[in-house]
C-alpha cells in the first residue's frame, strides 16, 4: 500500500478544470489562444466583409426601388424643353429662318414620338417672312398628329395665317388676343419687276389658302387685305380664323364690348385724306403744252408743231 501511494505521488497533477464562471473569464483556455491569429488574419485579409449593425436589415421595401436624389441640369431647368416634354411648341417672336428651323424642328420630334397626341402652338407673333412661315405651315400638313392653335396678344400678318392653319376644330383664341390680316409686302431689291411678281404670287397663295381654310370666297380675302384688317376674338371666330374663345365670358377677364356705334372718326382723317389720280386732279397738273398755251414758255424747233396742235 505504502508503494501504490509513493507511485501515485510521482505522477503529474491534472490541470485545474473547474467550471465556475469566475475561472471561465479569468482563465482563457488554449483553444482561444490558438484561435487568435487567425482571427486576426480574416481581420487583416481585404476581402472579408465585417458583419455589422445594418447586415440584418431588410431593404426591400419601397425606399429601396426610389432612385437617389439628382440635382438637374441647366438644359433641363429651361422653360422651352419642359413646355416640350408637355407636347406644347411656342411661337413668341417675328417669323424668321431661325424661329421657322426651331419651330419645324420640334413639330417633327413630337409627331414622330407620338401620332395620337395633340402638338400644341402657342403663337404670340407679329409675322414676319413668309417663306419662313410657309415652311412652318409645311411642317405642320406634314405631320400626322393634329396641330392646335392657341394665340396669346397679337397674331399679326404671318402669325394669324398660322393661326387659323391649325386643325379644324382645335384653333383657340384669348379673349384680349388681336388678330390682324393683311397683305404681304416688303422692299424691293434687285429687278423691280421680278419682285413684284413674286410678291403677287405669294399674295394670290395665300388668298387661296385662306380663303379654303376660312370658306369665304377669294375676292372678300383680297379686300379685307389691302389694308392692315384688325379682328377681336369674336370677329375673328365669325371670319372663320378661330374656332373657340378661351374662358368667354369669364368675368373680370376681359373688358366689355364697346355698342354697335362706330367710334368717331379722327380729324386727322379729313385732313389728310388721301384720293387716288382722279381726271380732275390729272387736269390741273401742269405740263409743257399748257406752258406754251398761256405764254410761259418758248416754241423753238419740234416745240412748233406742238403749239400748233395745241392751238384751237
Amino acid at each position: 500500500m505504502e508503494a501504490a501511494a509513493a507511485a501515485m505521488a510521482t505522477l503529474p497533477s491534472p490541470p485545474c478544470t473547474t467550471s465556475s464562471p469566475s475561472s471561465l473569464f479569468l482563465i482563457p483556455s488554449a483553444s482561444g489562444r490558438r484561435k487568435a491569429p487567425r482571427a486576426a488574419a480574416v481581420r487583416a485579409s481585404p476581402a472579408a466583409v465585417r458583419p455589422t449593425l445594418s447586415s440584418v436589415w431588410d431593404l426591400s421595401g419601397p425606399s429601396a426601388a426610389r432612385p437617389a436624389a439628382r440635382k438637374m441640369r441647366l438644359e433641363e431647368l429651361d422653360t422651352t424643353n419642359m413646355l416640350l416634354r408637355q407636347r406644347i411648341v411656342f411661337l413668341g417672336s417675328p417669323v424668321d429662318d431661325t424661329s421657322a428651323d426651331l419651330i419645324i424642328s420640334q413639330l417633327l420630334l413630337l409627331d414622330a414620338e407620338d401620332q395620337t397626341k395633340d402638338i400644341k402652338l402657342f403663337i404670340n407673333s407679329p409675322g414676319g417672312s413668309i417663306t419662313a412661315g410657309m415652311g412652318i405651315y409645311d411642317a405642320m400638313k406634314f405631320c400626322k398628329a393634329d396641330v392646335s392653335t392657341v394665340c396669346f396678344g397679337l397674331a399679326a400678318s404671318m402669325g394669324a395665317f398660322l393661326l387659323c392653319a391649325g386643325t379644324k376644330g382645335k384653333r383657340y383664341c384669348m379673349p384680349n388676343a388681336r388678330i390682324m390680316i393683311h397683305q404681304p409686302s416688303g422692299g424691293v431689291g434687285g429687278k423691280m419687276g421680278l419682285q413684284i411678281r413674286e410678291m403677287m404670287y405669294e399674295k394670290i397663295k395665300i388668298n387661296k389658302i385662306m380663303s379654303r381654310i376660312t370658306g369665304k370666297p377669294e375676292e372678300q380675302i383680297d379686300e379685307d387685305t389691302k389694308f392692315d384688317h384688325f379682328m377681336s376674338p369674336w370677329e375673328a371666330k365669325d371670319y372663320g380664323i378661330v374656332d373657340h374663345i378661351i374662358d368667354e365670358g369669364k368675368p373680370g377677364l376681359v373688358a366689355p364690348l364697346a355698342g354697335a356705334v362706330p367710334p368717331p372718326k379722327s380729324r386727322v382723317w379729313y385732313l389728310w385724306k388721301a384720293s387716288g389720280p382722279t381726271r380732275k386732279i390729272m387736269k390741273d397738273l401742269p405740263s409743257e403744252e399748257k406752258l406754251i398755251r398761256n405764254g410761259n414758255g418758248s416754241a423753238t424747233g419740234d416745240d412748233e408743231k406742238l403749239k400748233e396742235a395745241s392751238t384751237p
